[in-house]
């Protein structure tokens, strides 16, 4: 009897794919309205990782906005966002100095006040708290390995909980052959660069007129430091050094709860020098006088990595298909340049969740080839859309420009087409290329000699991801897949230096074998924390990254 015979299968009226803001809010929505209306619509929500909230990295810097249409409540319902801002600095750092330059005049919408400081994981598990009391069925751990399509090509579902595979493949003992989760509607709220999500771009080609999808790697420490150090509300955001001009990237730190301190860096994944590790850049910074004040005498509770969607207004891909939808930021409505997008997560999974309620409660509604496009359109008019379309132009200056006369021409576009009603006099501009092709062959760079860690400010991979406590069931198929195994050594490695053992911030990739002249790269895929970077810098695209076991992968606490 083959697999797919073997499958218990569950029907359900919506099935969501991601414990995220997206899902959640789509979950809740959902039983929001019909419990409103008398209605009885089912809802299951599957998470790859241990718990909802596992996987979830953010800084964050919250803006309420869509919590607020979810629960106009939230503040006495106990959501765990209890440290609004109350001071907020932005500074461009050199080499040995800092500048001041909190008093460059920014359009309103790009200041913090209103918004709130917390860990987003903390605020995705009130969340499942919420949709569950309401009747969503939660799966944590149930990593989602297949779409399920009917005979006309429309999704109607997904396969999740396939356990017990060897690493060559082959079934264990223990082997557990998933089961089918088939639903009237599919959402697919995996966030950045889910590889489900990435699998029906492709397939209904969603794409198709959209600009490439651009990228950053965020990477983010959790620290506890001295209370008399410590500044509840305080943001600081920072440009310049360690980078040059020519990356792009910057820093965020947020003083929130018990002595708490968020601190991250991110490198947007367009640069050019292969040699280049955003890991061991966030490891010097740190170092900075004007960073390192605020952390000495601190300890370093967590670390955690995770890819950023940053192209914006131009790069989102059409959103329905034949029985399903993207949300979140697996389409990507992350606002560059006020590294924000959970709010917006949060209003597409309502946005899905009315256009999902009003076809499954008046036939009427329901297309016959059960292609919401009335989520399209309720986005193309939507508070996301206008917001990302306000800043469209912001990361494309960026990159022509570079970090310090990009940020006050991108400055000066965001005021004049706040002033113009969304309307921009560049148009809307290109991004030009994938963050796979602007990296440059190796021979034109030097290789950056990165100080060793002190274990004190700065540390090393592998105690980096200890502490976010990723674990892998170790015999079971690699997730880390490869399209051609020669590609790593014959050209990654040849004409790139191979850059995978430096974007990966985990230690995932190693060439061995070097002093033999018998050179191989090595997965070592236990470490992965799922940050999705190898999947999008990879410069020949031989990378793909598929679901391990769920349950596998890192456990973030209050991250």
């Amino acid at each position: 009897m083959s697999e797919a015979m073997e499958r218990e299968s569950m029907e359900y009226d919506v099935v969501i794919v991601g414990g995220g803001p997206a899902g959640l809010s789509a979950a809740i929505r959902l039983k929001q309205r019909a419990e409103k209306a008398g209605a009885d619509i089912s809802v299951a929500l599957l998470e790859k990782g241990s718990e909802i909230g596992a996987h979830i990295l953010s800084g964050a810097v919250m803006d309420p906005a869509g919590l607020e249409k979810l629960f106009p409540d939230w503040k006495t319902m106990g959501a765990p966002l209890e440290t609004a801002v109350t001071e907020d600095k932005f500074i461009y750092l050199g080499p040995h100095g800092a500048l001041d330059i909190s008093w460059l005049p920014m359009p309103d919408y790009m200041k913090n006040h209103g918004c709130y400081i917390g860990s987003l994981g903390n605020l995705t598990r009130w969340m499942a708290e919420q949709a569950e009391g309401l009747g969503v069925e939660i799966y944590p751990g149930m990593a989602c390995s297949e779409v399920l399509y009917d005979d006309n090509g429309a999704v109607t579902g997904v396969v999740a909980g396939v356990f017990g595979l060897d690493r060559k493949g082959a079934p264990k003992p223990d082997f557990q052959p998933g089961l089918e989760l088939r639903a009237k509607y599919t959402f697919f709220a995996e966030g950045v660069r889910g590889s489900l999500s990435q699998q029906v771009i492709k397939k209904y080609e969603l794409d198709k007129g959209a600009d490439y999808q651009k990228y950053g790697i965020g990477l983010k420490e959790l620290w506890k430091i001295p209370k008399h150090k410590h500044k509840p509300g305080y943001v600081q955001h920072t440009l310049g050094w360690p980078l040059d001009d020519k990356t792009g990237g910057g820093s965020f730190m947020y003083h929130f709860g018990e002595e708490y301190v968020s601190i991250g860096f991110v490198v947007h994944l367009n640069y050019q020098n292969p040699y280049l590790s955003p890991f061991d850049e966030f490891q010097r910074f740190k170092q900075h006088p004007v960073i390192r004040e605020h952390l000495e005498g601190g300890t370093r509770i967590s670390y955690g990595a995770r890819a950023i969607s940053e192209g914006g207004f131009q790069s989102v891909p059409k959103l329905n298909f034949p029985g399903g939808l993207l949300i979140g930021d697996g389409a990507g409505f992350v606002n560059v340049p006020r590294i924000k997008g959970s709010h917006n997560a949060i209003k597409t999974g309502i946005l899905a969740a009315d256009a999902a309620f009003e076809a499954l409660t008046d036939t009427a509604k329901a297309p016959a080839n059960r292609s919401l496009e009335t989520y399209q359109s309720a986005y193309d008019k939507s508070d996301v859309a206008k917001e990302l379309k306000l800043v469209r132009n912001v990361k494309p200056i960026l990159t022509r420009f570079g970090t310090g006369l990009g940020t006050v021409l991108g400055g000066i576009e965001m005021h004049v087409t706040k002033l113009l009603g969304g309307v921009s006099v560049l148009g809307t501009l290109k991004h030009g290329k994938s963050d796979a092709q602007s990296l440059k062959p190796a021979a034109g760079f030097t290789p950056i000699d990165y100080p060793k860690p002190d274990g004190v400010l700065s540390f090393d991979k592998l105690s980096s991801v200890f502490i976010s406590n990723t674990n892998h069931e170790e015999d079971q198929p690699v997730h880390l897949t490869l399209k051609d195994e020669r590609v790593p050594i014959d050209i990654n490695l040849a004409k790139y230096a191979e850059p995978a053992q430096r974007y990966c911030p985990a230690g995932v990739y190693e060439i061995v074998g070097l002093e033999e002249n018998k050179p191989r790269l090595q997965i070592n895929a236990q470490n992965c924390v799922h940050c999705k970077t190898c999947d999008i810098k990879d410069p020949t695209q031989n990378i793909v990254w598929v679901t391990p076991e769920g349950g596998g992968g890192p456990n973030y606490p209050n991250m």
